[in-house]
């Protein structure tokens, strides 16, 4: 079996999934084939899923800031954030977290309808739930089943990954990162207003290595940056917001442009086991692709999704290492890892 490669962030297309076992999947095979799949009505839940489904932060768990007056003042606000959470009191003491919940997720013409009503709603509303686990510090795994599709993510601490019905099992790009869901924000940015919540502004972006490492020949990682917004108040994260920007070009032809903007809400922060949780929220992407070889001009496709918390716990009895363990395939595209396959969540 061929080295497979590095698993795109970008919408893959399902006739991907005969290609990659035979030749890896690229952004050049990518580009031959279904370069228009995330403007294409019929493909709107694998859209749903590739973008919304897993997404990952610009940078790795294990970063650490530089020590300056900036730093210092984005720490202050963690420190402000961890104390309204009760999470510094709980630190040193959770070792693992387990998270059940449900999505739906739509295609929308006006960001800002309701996700499944007639009015904003370009497709069909889909529907389905999650269960996500993680081990402190930096292993996780995700389950996602939407419209009867089913998507696996997770990380063993040394490489993260998705597995997908069309596209199979690939690792991702550049270094391991946690998922969106956590918050990491490392540089005070100021101020800002949000949905009448006066809040501080954090930035976490990634930096030039790790996007080289997340580009390939064709296609280059310009940049992905996320910015958390916490109340000046309450001192909780109410407000994410991320873009990254790719430019694609093959050989001989004009460069394209995406850029992916995902803005997300989180409210209803409920006390559990003496941490506040927040226990929904709202998220509304714009996907825009624009260049010079663009006949049509500039194409963008929105996308909402709403999500709810049912069940958190903390420190679950028997979840083990064996629980994070990649695919098959990774396993062999990674052999120095020196991984194992014996977790039943992956068959």
């Amino acid at each position: 079996m061929s080295r497979l490669a590095p698993l795109s962030e970008e919408p893959i297309s399902e006739d991907d999934s005969a290609n990659c076992s035979k030749k890896g999947l690229s952004w050049k095979n990518w580009l031959k084939t279904h370069l228009s799949l995330v403007f294409n009505k019929k493909s709107d839940l694998k859209i749903l899923l590739s973008v919304l489904g897993c997404p990952l932060f610009p940078v790795s768990a294990l970063s650490e800031p530089p020590i300056n007056e900036v730093s210092s003042s984005a720490q202050y606000i963690i420190q402000h954030f961890t104390a309204a959470t009760g999470c510094r009191k709980s630190e040193g003491t959770v070792k693992n977290i387990f998270v059940t919940g449900k999505v739906t997720m739509a295609m929308v013409d006006e960001l800002g309808a309701t996700v499944g009503s007639v009015a904003g709603a370009a497709g069909v509303a889909q529907k389905g739930c999650f269960v996500m686990w993680q081990m402190v510090p930096n292993k996780w795994l995700i389950e996602l089943v939407v419209g009867g599709h089913k998507v696996i993510a997770g990380s063993d601490g040394n490489v993260a990954w998705r597995r997908t019905p069309w596209l199979g099992a690939h690792a991702a790009k550049g270094g391991v990162r946690p998922l969106r869901r956590a918050l990491q924000a490392t540089q005070y940015m100021g101020e800002k207003r949000i949905s009448s919540t006066d809040c501080f502004v954090l930035k976490l972006s990634a930096d030039q290595v790790d996007l080289a490492d997340r580009s390939d020949s064709t296609a280059e990682m310009i940049k992905h940056v996320i910015f958390g917004y916490f109340s000046q108040r309450s001192g909780l994260l109410v407000f994410i917001e991320d873009s990254y920007l790719t430019r694609i070009q093959s050989p001989g032809t004009y460069p394209t442009y995406w850029e992916t903007t995902m803005a997300t809400k989180i409210e209803d922060y409920r006390l559990v086991e003496g941490v506040m949780v927040a226990h929904s929220g709202q998220s509304n992407v714009i996907i825009t692709r624009f260049g010079d070889n663009l006949k049509a001009g500039l194409s963008v496709t929105r996308m909402e999704e709403t999500w709810t918390i049912d069940d958190v716990a903390f420190n679950v009895p028997g979840l083990s290492l064996d629980c994070f363990i990649p695919p098959k395939e990774v396993q062999k595209d990674f052999p120095d890892e020196n991984l194992d396959w014996r977790s039943p969540l992956h068959r």
